[in-house]
């Protein structure tokens, strides 16, 4: 009997309650022990364990006011590597309160409900140690205030400073510093950009945070996790002991994600082994300082699916877990473009890498000010990884490149929805009457104008040429276009045909992509015999078409040539 997966699963103590598999990646305490940093920002892609590792932290650090539960907590811990770590570390077991907070909730339409939800979640972290604080305030007005805020019932600005004021009552309680744990602190302020009320919300993360991180008597040490490092906007303003770790710092480099050693082990674990190379194919590719990460939440869900269905093909699981409007916003600025972006985006989807300056600190708010900001966010949020960097001037520069096929698929179905908008405006009627007329050096011109105004990928194969005729030509109101269908002795690529047969028209088209410019003839004289061979009209005339055109077309990159025939 295999061990349950934890898929969606962030609370470190529920993995062991309910024996799920669990990648130790407690030596992260040890780490933090050791840089002795202040406060900490984590800035890792969304799904790589930025909320269990917080759990982690919280768990093994918090003295919870009850003996008997902290050493519970701390029996979690038994048999992982921190343990093994040394009396250093394990002495600081259960010794300090901790406040942990999420922001995830405050993703909403409006700041109002934003902000409600946000006093929702620290309610509930002030109720969380009312056993701990009961008769241990050192003034009246401290409990009165802090039974408010359990209740919601604080003034609006009491939420702003909320943190630092929990953790000064839990000082006078426990007579220790606090750790603080946030959890995505970005997600209200990249949710709040689109939403509409951005500056509004910077106001009130910034008071959170600031009141509770920079010059704090009361805190031992911070965590935070994001997606992004936003300084620029003063978040952290004049917090000097902030320690920004983002995916191209070595240190803490193989505790988001799972490293190739991890991966090998829960493949042989749940006897998937064989699947190794698809894997990496699909879910590898991340670079987190010098370490080379797999997507943690796509192998989860890769080996649980496979479990029940070992012939399951691999599929982006990461992909489907949000809206990736980021990707969506890249490849739609192609229309205010002058091309730079499509070659870079075709460069990329056929395996290429592109060279960009980087920039740690973009904000929600000018992600779209520049074409370098966009591709920066692209790739802190794990769009794209690092090949290799260079520094020239003040600047570095990175070398970058899609991580992998889960990757890929995303941008691949985001070119497929923007292009099949965009060919809505597209004018089809000099093709299709070029077509009816025979008139090749139109269909050729028509054919070529379209193709420059798509993105092209998977190495400009039959396959890719296949889908995007066959997608314009079923833009028309006229003919029923049918794909691959059984004809003759063979199957043409694509097939027209009017409703009525009577007076009705025909058009067999057969497809060759070559890869030289000067192949082109060759390519159409290939596609032009095969029609012959494979007798593609005869069905059609078996029907009782009367009026049948064919055409062999060729492609090259951006270019066609095509050949008519008349059966």
């Amino acid at each position: 009997m295999y061990q349950p997966l934890p898929i969606g699963i962030d609370d470190f103590e529920t993995i062991f309650e309910k024996g799920y598999y669990y990648v130790d990646k407690t030596l992260m305490i040890k780490e933090l022990l050791d840089k002795k940093g202040g406060v900490n920002l984590f800035t890792r892609p969304r799904r790589f364990g930025k909320t269990l590792a917080l759990s982690m932290l919280k768990y093994y650090f918090e003295d919870t006011g009850d003996m008997e539960r902290t050493q519970k907590n701390a029996g979690l811990f038994s048999g992982l590597a921190i343990i093994d770590a040394g009396e250093e570390y394990t002495k600081e077991m259960g010794q300090y309160p901790v406040i942990m907070l999420t922001l995830k909730s405050a993703k909403q339409g409006s700041y109002k409900m934003a902000f409600a939800c946000l006093k929702q979640v620290i309610a509930s972290e002030f109720a969380r140690h009312e056993k701990a604080l009961t008769g241990k305030f050192a003034r009246p007005q401290d409990e009165e205030k802090y039974r408010k805020m359990c209740g919601r019932l604080g003034e609006d600005e009491d939420y702003f400073t909320s943190l630092a004021f929990l953790s000064e009552c839990l000082y006078q309680a426990y007579g220790k510093k606090s750790i603080i744990l946030i959890d995505e602190y970005d997600v209200p302020l990249e949710n709040s950009y689109f939403a509409g009320f951005y500056d509004e919300m910077v106001q009130l993360i910034r008071s959170l945070l600031e009141s509770a991180l920079k010059t704090n008597p009361y805190l031992e040490f911070a965590v935070i996790t994001g997606c992004l490092r936003v300084s620029k906007e003063s978040i952290f303003t004049g917090l000097n002991n902030l320690e920004a770790v983002s995916i191209l710092r070595n240190d803490y480099s193989a505790h988001f994600g799972f490293v190739q050693s991890e991966v090998d082990a829960m493949l042989t674990k749940y006897d998937m082994l064989d699947h190794r190379q698809m894997v990496q194919k699909w879910y590898d590719g991340y670079l987190f300082g010098n370490t080379e990460v797999y997507n943690p939440w796509s192998i989860i869900n890769f080996v649980k699916v496979h479990g029940s269905d070992p012939d399951a093909f691999a599929a982006p699981y990461w992909a489907n877990t949000s809206s990736n409007s980021i990707v969506k916003s890249l490849v739609e600025k192609i229309d205010d473009d002058k091309g730079q972006m499509q070659e870079q985006i075709e460069k990329l989807m056929n395996g290429g890498t592109i060279e960009k300056p980087v920039y740690e600190d973009v904000t929600y708010d000018s992600i779209y000010d520049t074409e370098d900001n966009l591709w920066n966010f692209l790739f802190f949020t794990g769009y794209l990884k690092k090949i290799s960097a260079r520094e020239e001037g003040r600047k570095t520069f990175l070398t970058m490149a899609i991580p992998n096929e889960e990757v890929a698929y995303i941008y691949e179905r985001m070119i497929h929805t923007w292009f099949e908008k965009k060919q809505q405006a597209f004018d089809m009627s000099p093709l299709f009457t070029a077509m009816e007329e025979g008139d090749t050096e139109v269909i050729e011109e028509e054919i070529t104008g379209f193709l420059a105004k798509t993105i092209s990928y998977f190495d400009y194969g039959e396959v890719y040429y296949h889908g995007f005729l066959f997608g314009l030509l079923q833009m028309n109101g006229k003919y029923r276009v049918r794909s691959n269908r059984e004809s003759g002795l063979g199957r043409p690529d694509i097939v027209l045909k009017t409703p009525r047969i009577r007076n009705g028209r025909a058009i067999v088209i057969e497809l060759k992509a070559v890869k030289k410019f000067s192949d082109l003839e060759d390519g159409c004289k290939e596609a032009v015999r095969q029609i012959k061979e494979k007798k593609y009209c005869e069905e059609l005339k078996g029907e009782g078409y009367e009026n049948i055109l064919a055409y062999g077309i060729c492609f090259f990159q951006k270019e066609c040539a095509a050949v008519l025939i008349v059966p």
